[in-house]
């Protein structure tokens, strides 16, 4: 899936004050997603990544700033998954700008909506109004699970 599809979501969440519209929403992303897309498409509506990235919130800001946007979706949610994992794995002297530096071409890649959620995403500051618990709800529908189910596996 196409990064792009999980930002429009993400924003039109946002946009949303009914808790049972936000999660018919994410239930309607988290159909469209590939199997092996799902885990990470959840994470990111919930607002979290599985990565520690080390960007800290000023960082991100400059090299959003900084950067000019794709004109075009292209980023896929795979792909930003493994270059979130590759800046994780940076370590040792020159990895703050090394850090920077792949932040930067990840988002030269992105449209600027894109770049915008993915610097929020990267510092853990993604405000939507979808936390775990509406999140869970909506892989039981998308899924087509019991809520209780679900919540007892994500536990």
């Amino acid at each position: 899936m196409l990064l792009r599809q999980l930002v429009d979501t993400s924003s039109a969440v946002a946009e949303t004050s009914g808790r049972l519209k936000k999660i018919g929403l994410l239930a309607e992303c988290l159909r469209a997603m590939d199997p092996d897309e799902r885990a990470i498409g959840a994470r990111y509506l919930a607002g979290e990544i599985p990565q520690k990235t080390g960007i800290a919130y000023a960082t991100a800001h400059e090299v959003e700033r900084a950067t000019l946007p794709a004109s075009e979706p292209q980023l896929t949610l795979r792909e930003v998954d493994q270059r979130l994992e590759d800046i994780a794995r940076l370590a040792g002297p020159g990895s703050a700008t090394a850090r920077k530096q792949q932040l930067g071409a990840m988002l030269a890649r992105a449209t600027a909506p894109e770049q915008t959620f993915l610097a929020r995403l990267a510092v853990g500051e993604l405000r939507q109004g979808a936390l775990h618990g509406v999140v869970v709800e909506a892989i039981a529908k998308a899924s087509e699970k019991l809520a209780a189910d679900v919540r007892r596996a994500f536990m």
